[in-house]
């Protein structure tokens, strides 16, 4: 397992890692990336952005990066960054294929991805990945499984992704919507030979959407690593954005509130890898500061009275706009 790595680092930023999602292409579901990104969010802009945050987030001892096939070039901003720094071959890479990247760098496109898991996307796409990644893919994940996907029935595509992991590369996957823990259980169910597929979960979880911790702490015992997204909810709980009490807590420590969206991950004793998904190397900075938090039930619980219905969150999420 690659997230071995991970345990031997001994700073304490090991173990957050940095997603790609909002600097690989122009448009997001993130709120204020007018004012998060530069001015002309061409290909070259965003590629020195990201190579900037990787170069502060590996500086501050973040090890695992990560990309999907359908955060527009961020695959090919990573490998760029990873050649021009072989002193990094203690970073962890992973990325996701499942989905298509096809707003063609538009913020205003009707469509800005498309979702397929069968096994003939899989192939173009992980023979994409391969071509820029290489050797450096340590983790490839199906991207967004729901309990319903049949990434989960396809045993053509579980042989390949079983062909996969024997060469070397961990397979894994992550979920979305309000029945992630559905989506885990299941995932936890598939074999091949005998043997578990899934190596690893990514899953939303976040002080507005916990519903699937359970899961997620079953997935952990099986022996899978939990990489968390969306720590922030999408900027939810970031900023101004984030509510009273997310603000008041990170005050009460002389932090962000960004610290505390994520300090709320790293706390779940399940959690190997929580992602920030910072698009400035300022937002790094206070992501990264949440190890210093100190979370004691009274803020566990004035943090928990945040939680929203699952389904109410995802609804939420569906309505932001691509910006």
């Amino acid at each position: 397992m690659p997230f071995a790595r991970l345990n031997r680092a001994t700073t304490p930023t090991s173990h957050i890692g940095l997603g790609l999602a909002a600097v690989g292409r122009p448009g997001y579901i993130t709120p204020h990336r007018d004012r998060d990104l530069p001015g002309d969010r061409g290909a070259d802009a965003l590629r020195d952005r990201t190579h900037e945050l990787l170069d502060a987030a590996y500086a501050q001892g973040v090890r695992y990066f990560d990309a999907a096939r359908s955060y527009g070039r961020a695959e090919e901003f990573l490998a760029e960054w990873l050649t021009a720094r072989p002193e990094a071959a203690d970073v962890v890479v992973g990325s996701k294929w499942g989905y298509t990247y096809t707003a063609d760098w538009r913020v205003d496109a009707e469509t800005h991805e498309v979702k397929d898991h069968g096994l003939a996307t899989f192939e173009r796409q992980h023979a994409e990945t391969a071509g820029l990644l290489g050797d450096r893919l340590d983790l490839y994940q199906i991207h967004s499984v729901t309990a319903d996907s049949p990434a989960l029935t396809d045993k053509a595509l579980h042989a390949r992704l079983a062909e996969l992991a024997a060469g070397g590369t961990t397979v894994g996957f992550s979920t979305s919507g309000p029945a992630q823990a559905d989506a885990v259980r299941a995932a936890l169910a598939v074999t091949v030979d005998g043997e578990p597929l899934f190596r690893t979960v990514q899953a939303t979880y976040n002080a507005l959407e916990t519903s699937a911790g359970p899961a997620l702490a079953e997935a952990h015992d099986a022996g899978l690593t939990v990489i968390v997204k969306e720590a922030l909810a999408n900027g939810r709980l970031a900023g101004t954005e984030a509510p009273a009490v997310v603000r008041e807590v990170g005050a009460e420590a002389g932090l962000d509130g960004d610290a505390v969206a994520l300090a709320l991950g790293l706390h779940q004793p399940w959690a190997g890898v929580v992602l920030s998904g910072a698009a400035t190397v300022t937002q790094l900075a206070a992501n990264l500061h949440a190890p210093l938090l100190d979370l004691d039930p009274d803020r566990l619980d004035r943090l928990a009275a945040l939680v929203e219905e699952p389904e109410a969150y995802w609804r939420h999420r569906a309505s932001l706009p691509w910006s």
